[in-house]
């Protein structure tokens, strides 16, 4: 079947996206909801763009080259792109096509004046809106003219801000096709934006309205000062009127103009309270058409108004449009910025916290790993955005749990502290609840019971813990098909029962609080603000610092071997012309030497890796090259012996402190008593700090253990020919996956939609605190005394510290000198081999407890955490000065 070459707005709608383009089929959409004005107009669609790509064939080269280009190659992207776009400027459109436009044209009325715009078909879609990547060209008059237009609007397709945009997502410039939107014009009285969802605190039950005199292009280039409006529940609740001097009008020789505003109305409100709701609820029909928060252009035809701003009426304006203060609407699309909000299941009001910001991986989680975690968890959790969040609202509600949960959070993260206190300011929003039954802890258990400072007790812990890692491990090996999903279904209760042991959490907890406590009373006692960060450096059992450490201990073993390095420094990938990298480097002289030391560190940490607590993340074990650049570095900053070295420093420089303090003590009135009381609290934090990390590790451990089963599991299903590669179980939850191991039968196109919507997940930002209207609640640090500039955060590992900032998002993609500052988005255990290498630490994201501030602490690196964008507002390369005691960091000039 042919496919037509025009299609009039009426006959599309948007499911037509492959055929007229994303804002085409939205448009086609709009026409259809009652109540809603679209300007007339015709499509030229997908199938004429095909038609005169065929028609110049240099074109298809050029598309390989680009292909090939990085997306920072910004010179040759825009010599390629510019080729293409004088190509398609000047080709010739065929007859047929050309007749066709013009037929569509003399309908409308081919003297009128039209808006020529393009409309990509990965343009205005759920999951990214290309806003503003192709061109628009408003008041074109006459048939030349407009298919010249045409013609750039295909060209438009491979503008150097297109062309960067879809190598940066990934996308194939061939699978992008262009159609061109032709629709009268409109020329009104006064154009704006309408966004369905706050655009700055996303509220879905806020709508906000900009507004100029004059068309739209005013607003979005930004010439003049925009009205901006605030609606909500049906009324204006807050409105900024701009000083408008300036409008864009239709100029009557085709084009547009700029036109002064008349001094006495510049400062007027464009629209009316009355217009501002209309315009609204509009908007509210046109979300609740396509099911989601919209972002939505809109023209007032007003000719009282308009003759008061400069527009000139009749040319441009629609044959038998509408007057009198009708709104037209030019283009609707998804706002693809909104973090998505939990189901509740009712229509109550929500607070949630997330949950990837105390576990330090704020990355989205693919749904098999949210299923692990969920059933891992003892605390229910919603689902948002490829994240997990805590419903805290009955806790906030309740007198009982209230002060305690906020105080909680605060002093692990002061920004989440600060917005749950926002929202408990908020009149009404949460509904209080009676002290009955208060709920219980929010990440399980609750106030340390009194535990005997023994080292025996963690050595048994962990002794239990191994046990019972081995043993699953032992068992799982016989099991497969179903049964293997019912073995770790099993297990998995014997995992909560490790991680929730209450001895477990005596342990760390009454490690934690003698921290606060040495914090609180020595500051107090003798004006010295975190000591415990100098006392807990360098304890036993912290398995996660041994880690770090443990590798220099591998870069010890390669060291002197030249021809191990150099092999080394080439290894991008695990696989070697087509052999493992760790089988090759064997035959080295000293290669097995340091393949030996990589397998043993590998047996013992190859668990771990970026994101751990997603199952479906690669292993170490797995992609052990990721560890080929911290090996080099710790090769190239480090001599022999480095890692005994650095232990030992800190245990004396802990040593140290606490001679010191208890000696000042002693001097104090009542130092006795003072003295006996630290130092009883010191041996705690001591004796049970290090245990902090080992819970963690053991789940992880166990994760690796069910992970390696079901890959297994998953090859039988790829060679039965059930789904099409291992990693397609990672898109299903636990139980969806049990079916089909059962049933030996898999939805692929639910596989393909979750596929998709990951990606999506990928380019949000998730909030600490959300709220079931979807507003992200943005907390703030209450403090004095910053210094002007500094970048505010929460100082968890004492100290100053100056060097040069290194921002990596990448681990594997790290490069640091001995001294460098490690800037970046958070860091959990995977991230400890770095730390040898740093003076310094600064993380977006991060609490008092969490991994970077407790390993920094180890280390005796100054650290502040909760820096919000510190990776963007820090430059690679620059030097910067981070307070661990105060709590900022400075650049420096």
């Amino acid at each position: 079947m042919i496919e037509p070459s025009v299609l009039g707005l009426h006959e599309v709608d948007e499911t037509h996206v492959a055929v007229v383009g994303g804002k085409g089929a939205h448009l086609g959409g709009l026409s259809r909801i009652d109540g809603i004005r679209v300007p007339p107009g015709f499509c030229v669609t997908t199938d004429a763009f095909r038609r005169i790509m065929a028609e110049a064939p240099s074109i298809d080269d050029r598309l390989d080259q680009l292909s090939r280009l990085a997306p920072d190659d910004r010179d040759a992207i825009r010599t390629l792109s510019a080729e293409i776009r004088r190509v398609l400027e000047e080709i010739a459109i065929p007859g047929d096509l050309a007749a066709a436009i013009t037929g569509a044209l003399a309908r409308l009325g081919e003297h009128a004046a039209y808006a020529v715009r393009s409309s990509a078909t990965a343009e205005d879609l759920p999951t990214a809106s290309f806003a503003g990547q192709q061109d628009t060209y408003l008041n074109v008059i006459g048939t030349a003219a407009v298919l010249q237009h045409v013609r750039r609007c295909w060209a438009s397709l491979f503008t150097q801000r297109a062309v960067s945009y879809r190598q940066r997502g990934g996308i194939d410039h061939r699978a992008v096709h262009m159609a061109v939107v032709v629709q009268r014009m409109v020329n009104p009285a006064v154009a704006g934006v309408l966004f369905t969802a706050d655009p700055v605190t996303s509220n879905r039950r806020v709508t906000s309205v900009e507004a100029v005199f004059g068309l739209g292009e005013a607003l979005v280039s930004g010439l003049v000062t925009r009205d901006v409006y605030t609606v909500r529940d049906g009324e204006v609740i807050a409105r900024a009127v701009g000083t408008k001097q300036l409008a864009i009008h239709a100029s009557p020789a085709g084009g547009t103009q700029e036109q002064a505003i008349d001094p006495e109305i510049a400062d007027r409100p464009a629209l009316t309270d009355a217009q501002v709701v209309r315009l609204a609820q509009l908007g509210r029909r046109i979300e609740a058409h396509f099911g989601r928060p919209q972002d939505i252009e809109w023209c007032l035809v007003d000719d009282d108004v308009a003759e008061l701003t400069g527009r000139t009426s009749g040319s441009g304006s629609p044959a038998g449009g509408p007057s009198g203060g009708e709104f037209q609407i030019v283009q609707s699309r998804p706002i693809t910025t909104l973090f998505p909000i939990p189901e509740s299941g009712d229509r109550e009001s929500h607070v949630y916290v997330s949950v990837g910001h105390q576990q330090m991986m704020t990355d989205p989680m693919k749904p098999l790993g949210l299923s692990f975690w969920q059933m891992t968890t003892p605390a229910p959790m919603a689902e948002a955005g490829g994240r997990l969040f805590v419903d805290v609202t009955h806790r906030l509600a309740t007198p009982a749990s209230r002060t305690g949960l906020v105080a909680a959070l605060a002093r692990s993260d002061p920004l989440i502290g600060d917005a749950l206190q926002t929202v408990l300011e908020r009149d009404g929003f949460i509904r209080p609840l009676p002290d009955e039954d208060p709920p219980g802890p929010l990440f399980g258990g609750g106030a340390a019971a009194p535990i005997e400072t023994d080292p025996a007790v963690v050595t048994d812990l962990i002794g239990r813990t191994q046990a019972s890692i081995a043993a699953a491990e032992r068992d799982i090996a016989t099991t497969s098909g179903e049964a293997l999903l019912d073995f770790i279904q099993a297990d998995i209760q014997e995992l909560r029962r490790i991680l929730f042991d209450p001895q477990s959490h005596q342990v760390f907890m009454s490690a934690m609080e003698a921290a606060w406590w040495l914090n609180d009373q020595l500051q107090e006692w003798l004006g010295e603000k975190n000591v415990a960060d100098t006392l807990t450096q360098s304890v036993p059992h912290n398995i996660t610092s041994e880690m770090g450490m443990a590798l220099l201990d591998v870069a010890d073993v390669i060291r002197p071997h030249p021809d191990v390095v150099a092999f080394l420094r080439h290894v991008e990938d695990d696989a070697v012309s087509g052999e493992h990298w760790l089988d090759e480097l064997g035959r080295l002289p000293g290669g097995r030497e340091a393949r030996d030391a990589i397998e043993a560190w590998l047996a013992r940490y190859g668990m771990r890796c970026v994101g751990e607590i997603d199952i479906t993340r690669p292993r170490w074990s797995e992609r052990p090259a990721t560890l080929v650049p911290v090996i080099l570095g710790n090769v190239k900053n480090f001599g022999p012996g480095a890692g005994a070295r650095r232990f030992e420093q800190g245990r004396q420089e802990a040593r140290a402190k606490e001679q010191d303090v208890l000696e000042r003590l002693r001097a104090l009135p009542d130092g006795e008593r003072k003295a006996e009381e630290a130092k009883r609290r010191i041996d705690r934090v001591r004796t049970f700090i290090g245990y902090r990390e080992y819970p963690k590790y053991g789940m992880v451990s166990r994760y690796f253990v069910y992970k390696q089963a079901l890959l297994k599991e998953a090859e039988r299903l790829v060679q039965a020919r059930v789904i099409g590669e291992q990693e397609d179980i990672f898109y299903l939850r636990f139980p969806e996956l049990h079916d089909v191991v059962r049933t030996k039968h898999v939805d692929d196109q639910l596989i393909d939609r979750r596929k998709d919507a990951f990606r999506s997940y990928r380019a949000l930002t998730p909030p600490r605190v959300l709220t079931s209207d979807g507003e992200v609640v943005a907390g703030a640090y209450r403090r004095a005394g910053v210094p002007t500039g500094a970048l505010v955060g929460l100082p968890v590992s004492a100290g100053v510290v100056e060097g040069r900032a290194r921002v990596i998002l990448d681990m594997a993609q790290a490069d640091l000198e001995a001294g460098d500052i490690l800037v970046t988005t958070y860091t959990d255990p995977s991230w400890t081999p770095l730390f040898v290498a740093i003076t310094g630490l600064v993380t977006e994201v991060g609490g008092l407890m969490t991994h970077g501030a407790v390993i920094a602490r180890e280390y005796g690196l100054p650290a502040v955490v909760g820096v919000v964008d510190a990776t963007r507002l820090i430059p690679d390369g620059q030097r910067v000065r981070v307070h661990g005691t105060g709590g900022f960091v400075e650049i420096l000039p």
